[in-house]
């Protein structure tokens, strides 16, 4: 952790709300001016797209059918750890950009699935940003989350997260149900090891839960809306946290423990702006104290 160079992870699986999470970060951001390095999870994949089928094919050929992106194996994890470390450190690092598609593709100018050459961060930035899988694993190789000043984790709860994923696999990407089951299936011991350990180690937690049925959701024709969810905010320490405060700002919220917070899923935007803008602007502050 560093007072100089602050880091901000934001960890969740694909499909599970981080992107959007994101945005709202971007907002508080710009609202503030506060200067920003952003890396993206995805950029720290051992494997480009065609690579990664690849190595998917051997892995299947020699019995191995739990080789994923969840997993250390097909991630720069000691890469990004060292990302982490030296940011804190000096403010800088290494990085470089992932292109999911065709627009990224053009913008970054290298062909879809594929990264960019590795380059420095930008200079004099207030504070790295990064959204992805693995901002806050520890593994016995490795700990990424020892460097991370504020670690947030975003994970709906399974059946969501398996509805949102097919919805988008099967709609955005054209996979079949039975495709996108065995993606589900291969990638759950890494999920369990490696991406459900992460949520002990954040700060916050926002989980979205549904309030409608989700009890198969291989068959679920769409994907709960917020007005049908509500999320629980749970926080690890929580030690100078103004409950009264938030529960009286937004409407329709309650305490379920003595560290959890419940709100609607249409308040999630509103309940980050209030519970993360003062982390964010103190983590600023501090860094300007010491400049």
């Amino acid at each position: 952790m560093s007072v100089r160079h602050p880091i901000i992870s934001i960890t969740g699986s694909s499909g599970a709300g981080t992107s959007s999470v994101k945005a709202t970060f971007e907002q508080i951001f710009r609202r503030e001016r506060i200067e920003v390095a952003y890396v993206e999870g995805d950029s720290f994949h051992r494997y480009d797209r065609g690579e990664m089928k690849a190595k998917l094919t051997e892995a299947h050929a020699v019995g191995n059918q739990n080789f994923s992106h969840f997993g250390p194996q097909a991630n720069l994890l000691p890469e990004l750890e060292t990302l982490f470390r030296e940011y804190g450190e000096t403010g800088s690092g290494r990085y470089r950009h992932y292109a999911h598609d065709e627009n990224e593709a053009a913008r970054l100018g290298v062909p879809p699935g594929t990264f960019t050459d590795w380059e420095e961060l930008p200079a004099n930035t207030d504070v790295l940003f990064y959204e992805g899988l693995h901002g806050a694993v520890v593994t016995d190789d490795v700990n990424v989350a020892r460097y991370a000043d504020l670690k947030i984790g975003v994970v709906p709860v399974i059946n969501l997260e398996w509805t949102q994923k097919l919805h988008r696999d099967r709609h955005s990407r054209g996979y079949t149900t039975e495709a996108v089951t065995e993606t589900i299936l291969r990638r759950m011991h890494d999920y369990v090891h490696y991406i459900c350990p992460q949520f002990s180690e954040t700060d916050i937690n926002f989980q979205r839960a549904p309030t409608v049925d989700t009890s198969n959701p291989f068959v679920a024709r769409s994907i709960p809306t917020p007005d049908e969810s509500i999320v629980v905010i749970r926080f690890r320490d929580p030690r100078g946290v103004d409950f009264p405060y938030l529960v009286s700002m937004i409407a329709g919220s309650w305490m379920s423990r003595a560290n959890s917070i419940v709100i609607p899923g249409n308040k999630l935007d509103l309940a980050m702006q209030l519970i993360l803008t003062p982390r964010i602007l103190e983590l600023v502050r501090r860094r300007k104290g010491v400049t």
